[in-house]
């Protein structure tokens, strides 16, 4: 559990400052669209993909390195890469339904989260 716990820190580390750094690549900042978190969100879908992908055929892809990588370095980068990863393990298992209802209150609640975070905060503040 401890080695779990520090795979994932170390990996968290990672993957927040590789978000940040992303962020900085100025023609990814010249647009109405945040085209850098749409960047990070793709990288890290691609990246969950390819890691789930080669767990099966390669062994050092296991135990605390795919704690680091999948749940530190991906989950530090994004969590959408989680739910993308998600979302079609619902589709691949042909649960149409549940993975509906899982993206649209995935977008929904969490838009709807972040209106009543910054409310609230609002009302803290005065």
């Amino acid at each position: 559990m401890l080695l779990n716990c520090l795979a994932v820190g170390a990996g968290g580390f990672i993957g927040s400052v590789l978000r940040y750094l992303v962020s900085l690549i100025p023609f990814l900042n010249r647009s109405d669209i945040p085209l850098h978190t749409l960047a990070v969100n793709l990288i890290g879908a691609v990246l969950i993909g390819m890691l789930v992908r080669s767990s099966d055929s390669c062994q050092w892809l296991g135990g605390h390195t795919m704690m680091l990588l999948k749940v530190g370095v991906c989950g530090g980068f994004t969590t959408f890469s989680t739910f993308s990863l998600e979302s079609l393990g619902l589709i691949e298992s042909g649960k149409w339904t549940a993975f509906a209802i899982y993206a649209a209150a995935s977008l929904v609640l969490c838009i709807a989260g972040v209106f009543l975070g910054k409310w609230i905060a609002g009302a803290v503040q005065g």
